[in-house]
């Protein structure tokens, strides 16, 4: 779990000050417990609210344009998907000198799949093809299109060539940056996403899954959430799956080549943009970080022995 602030902007965000929300905003959970949840995540703290609610406060600016997205839409996407997500009871205003909107949401059973890794990777796999499918399926009238409010997930990959070669190149010395670059480049040669966009979530990872007795059960955080091109959901195929469950992953999806290989793409892009970023702050996305490099360059490497 974080170790220290992970942003230079985070805010400092404490169980007095969300009581107080709590309690001037929703007098009648005020007289709930609430304890801090500890979480691996980058964009909110989490404070469970009883038993069955969990507060989702924003750490930072560029995440405070979450919440108010996640209100309006989880709602409505929730019901047509095979795995539960949070969905939004209540949407907190600023006050109390917190300057951002917040949430309270039902408190999803079960822990992520860091801290209580999936029992049958198999069987996630063939599930997560499921959940991407039903979500790409959903009509996406209104649904916002890539920007700030998700880090542009969903958008072209070539509009990540500039922070993808600076964080590559700060990697100097802690990776061999060579393969790197070279599976960089060849993502950027495959063919653009031309067709209509889907909804997505942007941000699948062993962090935002949920498993009960080892079985995947939930997806959370929605921030990523956006429409735009289904490669950015595949990235689990790397920074979660192997070789072997990335194929029975694979196999459950409707996806071309060039989709495929342009999810390949992501995942590289954001493990060694994440990997510098959080190196010293978040273990957790650190390992997923590692582990996904790892895939993308055997992956690669295989294909360039056929």
């Amino acid at each position: 779990m974080p170790v220290a602030k992970m942003h230079d902007d985070e805010l400092d965000i404490g169980k007095p000050l969300v009581s107080r929300l709590i309690a001037e905003q929703f007098p009648g959970w005020a007289g709930l417990p609430l304890e801090p949840v500890a979480s691996a995540g980058t964009d909110n703290a989490l404070y469970r609210l009883g038993n069955d609610r969990v507060v989702r406060l924003p750490r930072h600016a560029s995440a405070a344009q979450q919440v108010e997205k996640e209100s309006r839409w989880l709602p409505r996407l929730a019901p047509q998907l095979p795995l539960a997500v949070p969905v939004p009871l209540a949407l907190g205003m600023p006050a109390s000198g917190y300057p951002f909107h917040w949430s309270v949401c039902d408190w999803l059973p079960g822990d992520d799949a860091v801290e209580s890794p999936i029992a049958d990777p198999e069987a996630a796999a063939v599930t997560l093809s499921w959940f991407i499918s039903s979500l790409q399926k959903i009509d996406i009238t209104g649904g916002p299109p890539p920007g700030t409010h998700n880090f542009f997930r969903g958008a072209s990959l070539a509009s990540r060539d500039a922070q993808t070669r600076a964080a590559i190149e700060s990697l100097n010395g802690l990776v061999e940056t060579a393969p790197l670059t070279q599976a960089w480049n060849t993502a950027l040669h495959i063919e653009p996403w031309d067709k209509p966009p889907v909804w997505l979530h942007g941000d699948i990872h062993a962090g935002n899954l949920l498993t009960n007795q080892g079985r995947l059960t939930a997806v959370i955080d929605f921030g990523g959430l956006g429409v735009g091109d289904p490669a950015c959901d595949l990235m689990v195929g790397w920074n979660l799956l192997t070789a072997e469950t990335r194929a029975t992953f694979r196999s459950g999806l409707t996806v071309d080549d060039a989709t495929w290989a342009r999810a390949r793409g992501w995942a590289l892009s954001v493990a060694v943009v994440a990997l510098p970023y959080y190196l010293d702050t978040n273990p957790v996305l650190v390992a997923i970080s590692r582990h996904t490099i790892e895939q993308v360059l055997a992956d690669q490497a295989e294909e360039l022995k056929d």
